[in-house]
């Protein structure tokens, strides 16, 4: 369940990354490797849960499932709430600096 989540979640993104391709604002650049990068490491993860459990591995039970499903929700949460960190220290549209900056009259 792990891989399929993070799987979704970064191809989800890379398509929003390839629409906006040229103009890149809202970094979704970022997310899409985070997400990439977690999908290969269940990947992995999964390769040698395989080959330790053989063809069991098929066969989970319904508590490691759900389990599973929310270690990557879980993960997907995480990872949005990075690129959300990352996109307003770097505030590419100004709306944060106008905000600390803003004159009162």
């Amino acid at each position: 369940m792990t891989l399929l989540i993070s799987v979704f979640a970064a191809v989800i993104c890379t398509v929003i990354w390839y629409k906006n391709a040229p103009k890149s604002e809202m970094k979704t650049g970022i997310l899409c490797l985070m997400f990439w990068g977690a999908s290969i490491m269940w990947l992995v993860d999964a390769i040698f849960e395989y080959a330790e459990l053989g063809a069991d591995y098929f066969k989970p039970e319904v508590k490691d499932m759900l389990n599973d499903a929310f270690l990557g929700l879980s993960v997907v949460a995480l990872g949005l709430i990075i690129w959300l960190v990352i996109l307003l220290v770097s505030d590419p549209k100004g709306v944060i600096k106008k905000l600390l900056f803003k004159k009162k009259d």
